[in-house]
Formats: structure tokens, C-alpha cells, sequence
């Protein structure tokens, strides 16, 4: 399999060598000419004016000497072996000290280059002809600017192309299996990351191997839920006709049955009506799940909604020494399906009268909040019982979850109630949380857009 780093590492190195020999050649040939280059022009230059000045001087002496100075930029003289000047300008014979010799010689003084060069007239006479160069002063950043040009931009050009077409092979498959990752956890089971077309031993790499197995992952869980959803709903149809049957010999069982068999039935009719409840809510949710279009929605006071529910729970509650309270906020309205609203938040409610204390209240409280450019109706039920551990709170939301504390057969219920609300609220395009309070007990909060 050829390797995605392999393939980074061969740009990277093609675009890195391009960027350097693309750099030197320019440098090489703007900046740095060969030293014999580099010399010889200079060197013939000089010969040339030495040549030209020591003509004028021939002719016309000093004053010849002077119309050559006059034609050309910079300092001259002509100089004596002794020292003396002869012509030009007499502080180049002072800054002179170098020795005779038969060459070309040239030295720094200051910002200042003095070149000197043994001459001999038409005479026969020696002398040494001196040029002083001035050598302009140059900021580091100017010399910096000179020298870059274009040579940086041309390095910048070339490393962001490379480094753009690094980015993209790197993120664009990460940022598709991103996106198929956040719609799984929202519980769209049937997203897909986009997978290569050659997804084969010699064009695949690591991103398309992993694209393909995350994709099979994907595959294998759908197919694994909805067996499960399947079975949990074949299974709790099949049940209803046994759970019929029976209720039916019970009755039969009443009439033939004397006194002393009349406790054994009451306990199987409770144990029967218990598990027929369960098979009902779990036939509801498997409906809830299977649902997800917004069929026989209509307009519904929230309000009014959860008055009527306290009113029947509040029943509920007197059984155990407890109450309901309601406080009533701003009248909010909502879309959605009254039937699945009303049986999340009475779910709700019942839950918290299952585990509030004794001689406590279930409080609940109806507000409009916003959360970012969304305003939603909020409905928070709070009661006074043992809360959740932390880690456990987002579980409490799963079909027949139950934390330690709530497994007493005193409390009751099935734990499937909570899963009941989760998926009315989430199929309102609502939300729904939990939270233990700093006074003791816990809070469940629902969450609905608001009409």
C-alpha cells in the first residue's frame, strides 16, 4: 500500500529542492558573479583611465590631467615614486603608502577604496596613477530588500502552494469523517463518510482505510439497533396474546377458587397488569423510534399542558406523602404532538414522585430561555430524593438503565419511562439534560422550540 506520509515526504522534498534551486540559481546570477568575472572588468577600466589621463598628461601636462579629473567621477593623482604629487588631487599622495609594485594594488580607507597603478610616460618617466572610489553607505534592511528580491517571493509562492496541497490532503478526508461522526452521534445511523472510488492495495492510504473502516463500523451498528429495536418490538407483540390469555384463566381461576387462593391470584393479576404495563411502554417506544416524521402536530399551550398533568400526579403523590408543586411562568406555546409532550413530561414527573422524600414536594417550573439564536421553552422538574452519581447521569436516559439506588422493588418502575421522554423530546427537535442540586435531589430539564 503506497503510504500517505510517503507521498507528503516526496512533495515536501520536490517542493523544498525547486525552492532552493530556483533561490541559488537567481542569487548566483544576480548577486554573485565568478571573482575573474567579477575583477576583469574592474581591472581593464582602471587600465583604460590610467591609459587616457597619462595621454592628457603627455600632452598637455597637469592641465591635460586636470580636463581628464573634470570628464570622470572621483579623485585622482599622479604620483612620483618619491611620494610627490604631480597632478590632482595631493591628499590621495598622504592616504597613498603603499609600496612600489608592478601590479594593481587596492586597499579600504574607511568608505573609501583607494586603487593605485604603475604607470610610465611617453618619457620614460614612472609614476603611480591613484583613483578614490566613494562606496555609498547601505542600511542592513535596504541591502536585506536588494537581495531578496525576488528571490523570497518567488521561496513563498512555492512553499504556499506546497503547504496548501499538504492542508488539503490531510484535512479533507478528516473533516468528511468528522461530519459522519456527529450525524452517528446524533443518532443518524445511516450516515457515511465519503469513501475514495479506488479504494484499492495501490491507491488507498491510512485516510482511506480508515474512511472505510469507520464506514463499515457504521454499517455493522445499524444493522445491529435496528435487530434490536426489531426484536424488542416482535417480542412485545407476541407477548400481548399470552398476557391476554392469562388475564382471561385468571378470571376463570377467581370463580372456581376459594378463599384461601384469593391472595396467590391478586398477586399474579398485580404481576400481570405489571408486565403488560411494561410491554405497552415498550411498545411505545419502539413506535417513537421507528417514527421520525412530524405527523399530527398542532399547537399546544405548555402550561396548560402541565396543570393538567399535576393534577393527576398530584393524586399519585398523596400516596406517598408528598405533593406537586407548579410554578407558573410566562404562558409559552409550542408545536408538537400533545400525546408524546404530555407522556415525556408526566414520565418525568412520576420519576421524581418515585424517589423524592417523604413529606417533600416535586417542584416544577416552566421558563422561556434562549440558547444562541434559539428560543425554547423550558420545563424543569426537580425533587428532593438521593440524586444521581455524576458519572451515571447521562445513562439514565437508556432504556432500562437503573443506578444502584433506585433497584428497590419499593420503587418501582421498569426504566424505561425516562427513555420514553428522551426520545419525544429529541423527536420535537428539543433537548432534554439532568443535573444534581446543591440543596439535594435532582433536576431533569426538557427542553422544546418554541412555536
Amino acid at each position: 500500500m503506497r503510504s500517505l506520509f510517503f507521498k507528503i515526504f516526496i512533495i515536501f522534498w520536490i517542493a523544498q529542492t525547486l525552492i532552493f534551486v530556483i533561490s541559488t540559481a537567481l542569487i548566483l546570477a544576480r548577486r554573485f558573479p565568478r571573482p575573474a568575472s567579477m575583477l576583469d572588468p574592474a581591472f581593464s577600466s582602471l587600465r583604460a583611465e590610467a591609459a587616457e589621463a597619462l595621454q592628457l598628461f603627455d600632452a598637455g601636462g597637469c592641465s591635460g590631467f586636470d580636463s581628464f579629473v573634470q570628464q570622470h567621477r572621483g579623485s585622482f593623482a599622479l604620483v612620483e615614486e618619491s611620494g610627490r604629487t604631480v597632478c590632482g588631487d595631493s591628499s590621495l599622495s598622504v592616504r597613498d603608502q603603499v609600496p612600489s609594485t608592478t601590479e594593481i594594488y587596492g586597499r579600504q580607507l574607511g568608505q573609501d577604496t583607494v586603487w593605485t597603478l604603475p604607470v610610465v610616460s611617453a618619457k620614460g618617466e614612472q609614476f603611480r596613477f591613484l583613483v578614490s572610489v566613494h562606496r555609498e553607505q547601505h542600511t542592513w534592511y535596504g541591502d536585506l530588500a536588494h537581495f531578496a528580491f525576488p528571490q523570497l517571493l518567488v521561496a513563498v509562492a512555492v512553499g504556499g502552494l506546497t503547504t496548501f496541497a499538504l492542508v488539503m490532503i490531510f484535512t479533507r478526508p478528516v473533516i468528511h469523517l468528522r461530519e459522519a461522526a456527529r450525524q452517528l452521534a446524533i443518532g443518524r445511523l445511516d450516515a457515511r463518510a465519503k469513501e475514495s472510488r479506488k479504494l484499492s492495495a495501490l491507491h488507498a492510504d491510512e485516510f482511506d482505510a480508515l474512511v472505510h473502516d469507520f464506514n463499515h463500523m457504521a454499517e455493522r451498528l445499524e444493522s445491529l439497533v435496528n435487530a434490536q429495536k426489531m426484536l424488542l418490538r416482535d417480542v412485545s407483540h407476541e407477548l400481548r396474546s399470552p398476557l391476554a390469555r392469562a388475564s382471561v384463566a385468571l378470571e376463570l381461576a377467581r370463580d372456581d377458587a376459594d378463599s384461601t387462593m384469593t391472595t396467590h391470584l391478586d398477586r399474579i393479576q398485580r404481576e400481570t397488569e405489571r408486565l403488560n404495563q411494561l410491554i405497552g411502554q415498550l411498545l411505545t417506544l419502539s413506535s417513537m423510534e421507528a417514527n421520525e416524521e412530524e405527523v399530527g402536530f398542532e399547537r399546544i399551550v405548555l402550561n396548560k399542558l402541565v396543570e393538567e398533568i399535576v393534577s393527576d400526579a398530584n393524586y399519585e403523590a398523596h400516596q406517598r406523602n408528598c405533593s406537586v408543586k407548579f410554578d407558573r411562568g410566562e404562558e409559552l406555546e409550542i408545536v408538537g404532538r400533545r400525546e408524546l409532550i404530555y407522556r415525556a413530561v408526566e414520565n418525568v414527573v412520576r420519576n421524581a414522585i418515585r424517589f423524592t422524600e417523604e413529606g417533600t414536594a416535586v417542584e416544577i417550573r416552566t421558563t422561556a430561555v434562549a440558547d444562541g439564536t434559539r428560543k425554547l421553552a423550558s420545563v424543569q422538574v426537580s425533587d428532593h430524593g438521593p440524586g444521581i452519581p455524576d458519572k451515571e447521569i447521562e445513562s439514565i436516559f437508556r432504556p432500562f438503565y437503573k443506578v444502584d439506588q433506585a433497584r428497590s422493588p419499593q420503587k418501582g418502575g421498569f426504566g424505561v419511562g425516562l427513555a420514553i421522554a428522551d426520545r419525544s423530546v429529541k423527536l420535537h427537535k428539543g433537548d432534554l439534560r439532568a443535573f444534581n442540586r446543591a440543596s439535594g435531589g435532582l433536576t431533569i430539564e426538557m427542553r422544546f422550540p418554541i412555536g
